[in-house]
């Protein structure tokens, strides 16, 4: 596939509460020597020194090409380096100040690199902030038609549109009335409309889809992954790790302005989770007596083929067994397990009251109750366990993510081709047979 986005050693500088540099004649200088293509006045990066960074991607002393960060000043972006393919979904994810926006508006051209370049194939159209590109004082009708016009569309391209722009955004009430009685809401289903129906070769899409309702949302993200379906390429910035993995083929860490990792989505998004938690999970946990309790869990084991750990691989049989301890004997014992990937999607949950098993035939006041999950039909991924015990459904001792535990894809077919990875939440042993035409 033909690159449409190649981004070399992009570096992005700002100056902390300063719109400009001072003084109208210092912005005019800097402003005049922008449309001539020279390097900027008052910037303090050496040019000379810029130029060897580029070949030589090294850094200064405060991590950016060359230079020297005022007092006043911070790099948005250090040295971000990527290419995407035609029909491509990148989907980029870090935490808010990663520089992850900094970045879409210099690809959709709102603002310039300090340093770097960034070299694009085709029409870009951009959804970066609720009615960006928007007049507050003109009707829906009439901002579809402006919005076009700044993406390069013609007047009778925008007409064979409109219908199905309109009907996309379900606002057909008020297309007629001024966008600033808009919601934030009604404001994002018509500019993601127009965005995405207007034939643009790259789509970019900032966090701006959490605004709309979850239907709208579900939408969005199917028109998104139809147009890269169609060969365009889509640039997808969300905080929605689930929506990142499900509709992206491939995934970008952003850390302090630094890409810091990429791949495949559910590698990309369990590493970036791991990064920023702070538990450490062993094979066995204990924990302190619940006060209002007859009974409770004293500690609880992950085992892996009967034997403790952490790290599993595809097939592998786990179990969990609690150890309880109790006030006085019992005759009931609820036992519950629930594991979930690190993204909080629940996976398998399972407890003991609907299940045939083999409780107590009289009451007890201590020993160990397992819960023998066998071979778990999931995929390579991290995942986190969560117990629930006790003898009265109400009153329950609730005990969430305290073990878990890594999966290591394995061929356990002995086929030609292994388990593709991440392609699922589960895998499934299932039997295929085949009835040819007589």
């Amino acid at each position: 596939m033909n690159t449409v986005i190649e981004v070399d050693d992009v570096w992005k500088k700002y100056r902390l509460g300063v719109l400009g540099t001072g003084t109208l004649r210092h912005d005019f200088e800097r402003w005049w020597h922008r449309i001539r293509g020279k390097p900027d006045p008052y910037s303090q990066l050496d040019q000379s020194t810029k130029v060897e960074s580029r070949k030589s991607k090294g850094g200064g002393p405060n991590g950016g090409p060359g230079g020297v960060l005022g007092d006043d000043e911070m790099w948005a972006l250090r040295g971000i380096s990527f290419e995407v393919k035609q029909g491509e979904i990148l989907g980029i994810i870090g935490r808010n100040g990663a520089g992850k926006s900094t970045l879409l508006k210099i690809l959709s051209r709102v603002t310039l690199p300090t340093n770097g370049e960034v070299r694009i194939k085709g029409r870009i159209a951009s959804l970066l902030e609720v009615g960006t590109g928007f007049h507050p004082e003109l009707t829906g009708r009439e901002n579809t038609f402006l919005n076009g016009a700044i993406l390069g569309m013609s007047r009778s391209e925008i007409k064979t549109k409109f219908d199905e722009i309109v009907a996309f955004a379900g606002i057909e009430t008020y297309i007629d009335t001024p966008v600033k009685r808009y919601s934030s809401g009604m404001y994002v289903r018509l500019a993601f409309a127009v965005a995405a129906h207007l034939d643009p070769e790259i789509l970019i899409v900032d966090e701006v889809l959490a605004v709309g309702d979850a239907e709208f949302q579900k939408k969005c993200l199917g028109k998104m992954s139809e147009v890269a379906h169609g060969g365009r390429t889509v640039l997808f910035v969300s905080h929605n790790l689930s929506s990142i993995c499900t509709l992206c083929d491939r995934a970008a860490h952003l850390h302090g302005g630094s890409l810091i990792d990429s791949g495949v989505p559910a590698a990309v998004v369990d590493r970036y989770l791991k990064a920023f938690t702070s538990e450490t999970y062993g094979h066995t946990v204990n924990f302190a007596k619940p006060a209002t309790l007859e009974t409770w869990m004293e500690s609880a084991s992950l085992l892996i083929n009967g034997t403790l750990g952490t790290v599993a691989q595809t097939g592998d049989s786990l179990a969990i067994r609690a150890s309880f301890n109790g006030s006085r004997p019992v005759q009931t014992l609820l036992f519950g397990v629930l594991v979930s990937t690190v993204q909080g999607d629940r996976v398998l949950c399972t407890n003991n009251s609907f299940l045939p098993w083999n409780g107590p035939k009289s009451a007890v006041q201590q020993g160990t109750i397992t819960c023998d999950l066998g071979p778990v039909p999931l995929m390579e991924g991290a995942y986190r366990i969560s117990i629930w015990y006790g003898n009265d459904p109400h009153h329950l001792q609730h005990e969430p993510n305290v073990l878990g535990f890594d999966l290591h894809a394995r061929n356990i077919w002995g086929t030609q081709h292994a388990l593709p990875q991440h392609f699922s939440l589960l895998w499934w042993d299932a039997k295929f047979h085949l009835d040819p035409a007589s």
